[in-house]
């Protein structure tokens, strides 16, 4: 049994700003042994996501108390008796979709559908069925069958893809959740080409990886929308041919007008009904709508269907990049070594834990696209 300190998450929606209110709050937790085909991780480096920030404002209901976090990058340190694939010393990444192998999603390419994790995830355990942490007699629960705002996590194995040791795991814990996410939904959902137009609404972490994606593509036309005009100005830095501003008057008709009727593909990454509207009225004809943000679980989407029709629109879901990450994980690193993929523009700040609550104020307030926690380091830098 191991000790360590972890944030700790027990009440959901606790008011902004949360460096006040301070939903996190930083325990000693004990960290049970790995059981069969688990691994015990030292944390190196996690990502502050927007998944973890509408957890904690109440927006998608988690089983509580847990550990929140599922973005990153450690070593491996010991192994459960049944572990073939890694070993000791290992660099690896942490996945949301583990996954089977060999069911029908598996089989077809599809891990990211894979339904072998959904009730272990709903429950708030490891994908194997097991609880690891506690505090005293009190079990407190996985976070996406991971649980990484954490000195250490003990997960599945198949919670994780091994990577190579030369790449900075700073860098590195990025591709965990954000870069594979917006990359896949560039290159595995809507299959932009180079003669495509895109447009990105919602320029976070994942919005921009989506729009890294595109530019290493080499799609013709790269348009960003978003309500933050400095996050226009960092996507126009990254390659984004045109900026929009959300918020002014009919912004539809006018990228409809500048674009002569629409973008081939629109990728949506807020989780915001608004801003899939906006995404799906300034496809051009024939073009993709496609959704990877994650809104309230209730949120429903309505269209014209005789539009959808005589336009041959298409309107698809894409769900952590829409692939299997054991193959989309070393892709992706091969376009960073190789200056195609600069994913690690996205970090704006490492905290320790002293600064995860502030840090969640920065996200929540668009200040930040991925601040990075280091759990073993109490200061940051």
């Amino acid at each position: 049994m191991l000790k360590m300190r972890a944030a700790v998450l027990r009440e959901q929606g606790l008011p902004f700003p949360y460096a006040r209110s301070r939903p996190l709050s930083i325990e000693e937790v004990m960290l049970d042994p790995p059981g069969p085909d688990e691994v015990l991780i030292r944390i190196a480096a996690a990502g502050l996501c927007h998944s973890d920030l509408s957890s904690i404002e109440g927006i998608r209901p988690r089983k509580l108390p847990s550990v929140p976090g599922h973005e990153a990058s450690g070593i491996v340190m010991e192994l459960g008796h049944g572990i073939t694939k890694l070993k000791p010393g290992d660099h690896v990444v942490s996945t949301v979709v583990s996954n089977c192998g060999h069911c029908r999603y598996c089989n077809h390419g599809r891990a990211t559908l894979c339904t072998s994790v959904a009730e272990p995830r709903k429950n708030g355990t490891l994908s194997t069925g097991s609880k690891r942490l506690h505090i005293g007699d009190e079990y407190l629960y996985h976070w996406s069958g991971l649980s990484v705002f954490a000195e250490y996590a003990v997960v599945a194995e198949s919670s994780l893809v091994k990577i190579d040791n030369d790449i900075p795991l700073e860098d590195a814990a990025l591709v965990s959740c954000a870069v594979m996410t917006g990359t896949g939904a560039v290159f595995k959902a809507a299959k932009v080409t180079p003669d495509m137009s895109v447009g990105i609404v919602g320029m976070g972490g994942v919005g921009m990886s989506a729009l890294l994606a595109a530019v290493a593509v080499g799609a013709k036309r790269i348009v960003a929308l978003d309500t933050n005009p400095d996050k226009l100005k960092l996507a126009a830095s990254f390659g984004a041919t045109d900026t929009y501003l959300v918020g002014q008057d009919d912004i539809t008709g006018q990228v409809l007008t500048d674009t002569n009727g629409g973008l081939d593909a629109v990728i949506e990454t807020a989780g915001s009904i608004a801003a899939f509207t906006t995404a799906y009225s300034i496809c051009a004809r024939g073009g993709t709508a496609v959704a990877i943000g994650l809104p309230r679980p209730t949120a429903e989407f309505t269209y014209l269907q005789g539009q959808l029709v005589s336009e041959e629109r298409r309107i698809i879901g894409s769900y952590m990049g829409s692939g299997d990450p054991s193959v989309d994980v070393p892709h992706i690193f091969n376009l960073y070594r190789n200056g195609k993929l600069p994913f690690h523009k996205l970090k704006t700040g490492v905290i320790g834990f002293d600064g995860l609550n502030a840090a969640f104020d920065d996200l929540a307030s668009g200040k930040a696209l991925r601040t990075m926690l280091r759990p073993n380091d109490s200061q940051g830098r």
